[in-house]
């Protein structure tokens, strides 16, 4: 079964939340047999190119996730186009999203835990400059949210 939708999840940089959360909803979805299309992308242009933090990437293979292919991209204009659903991990990432999207696409943009029943309007935490633990705990954040996520499109599919 082919979905229409496609999922984009937006960060600062692209190469610590974002990527995690490809990652994890990419996961989440296989398991359900969603056939949804998923990708990340940053707002500034920084990590360009640039694999995932390796903080990242470690954290992913502890769920058995690679992501070592992962490149870092700046949000281009026709992703607002192109995707269904434009996911930013923080309050700033969505201020900074609308910002920048053609006025039509304002209703794809939404915060990712809002799709969680119990951490609606809660930001994931941007683990850049912490340790692996703060790696983790934003692990455990984004999953929570695509896990609500799929939900979501569960119902909707």
């Amino acid at each position: 079964m082919h979905s229409s939708f496609s999922v984009l999840f937006v960060c600062l940089g692209n190469i610590c939340r974002s990527p995690m959360a490809q990652a994890a909803f990419t996961s989440e979805i296989q398991k359900r047999h969603l056939h949804i299309k998923v990708d990340s992308a940053g707002l500034g242009s920084w990590h360009i190119d640039n694999p995932p933090d390796n903080r990242a990437i470690k954290e992913t293979a502890r769920h058995n996730i690679d992501i070592n292919t992962y490149r870092g991209r700046q949000i281009q204009l026709e992703d607002f186009v192109s995707f269904t659903h434009i996911i930013g991990m923080d309050h700033r990432n969505i201020h900074q999203l609308k910002k920048i999207a053609p006025p039509e696409c304002l209703h794809k943009i939404s915060l990712l835990m809002d799709y969680s029943m119990t951490h609606k309007g809660q930001e994931i935490a941007d683990p850049y400059y912490g340790d692996q633990l703060d790696f983790e705990t934003t692990w455990n954040q984004v999953y929570l949210g695509v896990v609500g996520l799929a939900d979501y499109f569960e119902k909707k599919l």
